[in-house]
């Protein structure tokens, strides 16, 4: 069948998602509707919950196609241990039953842990997840790959509805009011309609998809002194990176433990250190462009961002504070300055 007849022929074809109600599935259901697909949505309001095993009977029924998108990235190691590991097998199970033949499931290279990692290849770093949110979703990979299908290890995802990327940053930067370690870390990113983009043409384009894991990010990594700057020109920061000084490596982690706020070190090696993958072969499989770049995509999310600021994930929409800036906003000099009196107190 052509590219042409397939596209036709998405009318007739259900695509049945997880997760289309989150930061990431709201944006692959809109994606797909445009396109002209036919959605069955698996969420809590249709009475279908991943972490209750039993309600997905029958959920994939008449199905082609099966995008698994839900997890709980939350620090609840039972919650992670039902959804993202025993939901995902019971939802895999569900999926083979009913004959769906194709089955695209989102994971995230979080499960390689610490690094740094620089550019590597699928199958080139072993999985070494640290937290119970990536160690779950590693284990939610098994049934998947047993069912024939396909993994998708997303990196960092930005974009309008982005609770941990962009918030964590803010948040990092109140206690942390300049460079890190020179603004070096090079980071797999990627803008939440790219990825919708991509999903959306693996899910409906006629190419086989190979059993196995990909990585999914924008080919080119992102450097955190770039980022950071452009958010300073957005004015989601209160100031450029380099007017607040520069802290090496030690000295992030030393403010970070001694400055209260919801990132952890952990995390913040996420942000700010190399932990960039090679993305290239999803992109020409799916056979659509990337795009212009996580930095380019920025400024159509600068309104999320800003209401957002800082805020923990868990905190409902629009109570978010903006990392200094505005009203009350205290000067780079004056931020640097205490930040390094906190240091030597």
């Amino acid at each position: 069948m052509g590219s042409a007849e397939w596209s036709r022929a998405l009318g007739g074809t259900m695509i049945v998602v997880s997760g289309g109600t989150g930061f990431v599935g709201s944006a692959v259901v809109r994606q797909l509707r445009a396109d002209g697909a036919q959605v069955r949505l698996l969420s809590r309001g249709e009475g279908v919950d991943l972490g209750v095993p039993q309600s997905l009977r029958g959920a994939c029924e008449g199905a082609r196609t099966l995008l698994s998108l839900a997890s709980y990235v939350g620090p609840d190691a039972q919650r992670c241990r039902a959804v993202n590991d025993r939901g995902t097998r019971a939802l895999m199970s569900e999926a083979r039953r009913a004959g769906v033949h194709r089955i695209i499931h989102l994971s995230t290279c979080a499960v390689y842990g610490a690094g740094p990692h620089r550019g590597p290849e699928v199958g080139e770093v072993r999985p070494a997840p640290v937290s119970p949110a990536s160690r779950s979703r590693l284990a939610g990979e098994s049934p998947v790959l047993a069912a024939g299908g396909t993994v998708l290890r997303a990196g960092l995802v930005t974009g309008a509805g982005d609770r941990w990327v962009v918030p964590a940053l803010v948040d990092s930067f109140r206690r942390l009011p300049g460079s890190w370690a020179g603004g070096r870390g090079l980071t797999s990113y990627v803008d939440v309609g790219d990825l919708a983009r991509l999903v959306a043409a693996l899910a409906t384009g006629p190419r086989v998809l190979p059993a196995g894991v990909l990585h999914v990010s924008h080919p080119e990594p992102v450097r955190n002194g770039e980022l950071m700057t452009a958010l300073a020109r957005h004015g989601v920061l209160p100031h450029d990176p380099a007017e607040g000084g520069d802290f090496d490596w030690q000295e992030c982690l030393t403010g970070l433990a001694q400055r209260p706020g919801w990132v952890s070190p952990r995390q913040f090696a996420l942000l700010a250190d190399d932990m960039w993958y090679r993305s290239e072969a999803v992109w020409q499989l799916a056979g659509v462009r990337p795009g212009p770049g996580p930095l380019r995509r920025l400024a159509d999310a600068v309104p999320w961002y800003r209401i957002r600021g800082g805020a923990h994930p868990d905190a409902p929409a629009g109570t978010g504070a903006l990392a200094g800036a505005g009203a009350g906003a205290v000067p780079a000099a004056a931020a640097a300055a205490a930040y390094g009196a906190r240091l030597v107190a």
